[in-house]
This record gives structure tokens, sequence and C-alpha cells, in this order.
């Protein structure tokens, strides 16, 4: 009886253990050490997608570097994706006792960092924000209202039922204009291709609903901004830029020439530069 019961108390052990992986909101390597710094990663990337940056900051730091729940290898979680990984994050700053955070967020994850530090008693150092903006949506859909954004869509109902032929050509134009240097097409595309499919879909929907242009008039902190210039050009990338980040009062902005969406892959040495200056 006794061994039945040891038999049962461990099915359940493993049980919960799977259960509460499956729901974590993602994963998490660090590296160095130093002050904390968390990287996060852009839609569909993992946090390899910052190697060659951490090579270098981890010199100094603690390079948290995460990878979001349904991209890689990490299993997915249930809707509403960005809310949970921001309460995940928030949980997981307070149960490592980390003391001013930097926060370093390329696409998503530079708006993700908007987030958190929009926050009332947000308690971070700085945000470096890498080609990212406080509302996606309202750069991408016409006469945009937050409230008309929902996950039961037209749109979203194709990408879900889209065979993997077809998202995989998708994928492919995709990563072409996303980074000038060829030789990252395909790691991007495989990225892409890799993610979950409800959370490619469901999480993006997440993120085109958030609108922080508002909220980030109560980051106090100092903000860092650095942003492609291709393939709109630097004056248009200007405009919109300064009229998304109008209500941010504190911030510096500086623009990659000759840089697609993944600067660290198109301007790496510009971006390490002027990372370590923003960090001094």
């Amino acid at each position: 009886m006794k061994s039945i019961k040891r038999i049962s108390l461990l099915t359940f052990c493993i049980i919960n253990f799977s259960l509460g992986a499956q729901n974590h909101a993602f994963d998490v390597k660090v590296v160095g050490k130093g002050e904390p710094v968390l990287l996060f990663p852009g839609f569909t990337c993992t946090g390899d997608v910052w190697n060659e940056l951490v090579a270098e900051l981890s010199k100094t730091k603690e390079c948290h570097i995460f990878t979001f729940a349904g991209f890689g290898e990490v299993p997915p979680i249930e809707k509403p994706w960005l809310s949970k990984i921001k309460e995940d994050i928030l949980n997981y700053i307070s149960n490592k006792n980390l003391e001013n955070v930097i926060v370093i967020g390329h696409s998503l994850g530079g708006t993700l960092g908007l987030w958190l530090a929009s926050d009332k008693n947000a308690a971070y150092h700085k945000i470096i924000i890498i080609d990212a903006l406080p509302s996606t949506g309202a750069l991408m859909v016409p006469n945009f209202d937050s409230e008309t954004i929902v996950y039961d869509n037209p749109y979203n109902q194709r990408l879900l039922d889209m065979d993997e032929k077809s998202f995989d050509a998708m994928a492919t134009q995709m990563a072409f204009g996303m980074a000038l240097n060829k030789d990252k097409h395909e790691q991007i595309k495989e990225w892409i291709i890799k993610t979950d499919r409800e959370t490619y879909v469901y999480g993006f929907t997440d993120l085109l609903k958030l609108d922080l242009r508002e909220a980030i008039a109560r980051i106090t902190i100092p903000v860092v901004i650095l942003a492609a210039t291709k393939p709109y050009g630097e004056d248009v990338v200007k405009i919109t830029y300064e009229e998304q980040y109008k209500n941010l009062t504190a911030y510096s902005i500086l623009y990659a020439k000759e840089s697609a969406h993944f600067i660290m892959y198109d301007q790496p040495d510009w971006l390490l530069q002027h990372i370590k200056k923003a960090l001094e």
C-alpha cells in the first residue's frame, strides 16, 4: 500500500512538472556577471539572435537571454500570449531579486520593454530599443483602432489554414525583406517556419492590439532607440518614430544607415558600438 502511495505521489509530481513546463512563458539562458541585462528577441526569433552581442556584453554584464513560448524549442502556451509573457517576466525579476535592470529588446522585444517600463511602479535602469515602436498596429493597420483587433478574423484563419508550402513561400519573402545580409535570410526564415502556428497567428494579434503611445508618457528612465532606415529611407522612418514616440519625455534616437529590421545582422559593429555607449 505504501509503495502504491509513493508511485502515485511520484506520478503526481511528474504530471505537475510537465504542466508547469508547458505553461512557462519563456526559457532563459544566463551568461556573464555584472549588472543584469534582459535581452528580448523579436517575433519568432530565439535568443540566438543575440549571440554576437552577448559575446561582448557578457564580459561585463550578466546577460539574461530570453526565448519566448512558441518560438524555437520552447513549448507554446495558451493565449493571451503577450500578457502572460509580461507577467512571467515580472515574476522572474522578482524571484531572481534583480535590481537596476537594463532591458535590450528587438522589435517585439523592444515593445515589450516599453510596456514593462510604462508600469506605474516600474523599477528599471535603462531601456534600449532596437527597431521597435510603441504601436505596431498603428503602423500596419489602416484606420487603426485597438478595440477592433480580435483573434477570430478571416486573415488569421487563412494563416492557420495555410499549407506548409505556402507558409514556406511567405516566410522566404518575409526574411528577404527583414535583412540586407543575405547570409542571414535562411536563419530568419527557419525561425518563422519553426514557430508554433497558433503562436504565430495569435501572438502577433496580441502585438498588433497593444498600443503604448499614451502609456509611454509614464516612463521616467532613459530610453535609447536604434532604428533601421531600410527599405523606406531615413526621412520616412524619422516621421514615423517622432510621431509614435512624441509622448516619451526622455529618449535619444539614432538611425542605422544601410540596415533593415535586423540591425544586428546588417550593421553589427554599429549596433555594438552604440549599445556599449548607452550602457556606459
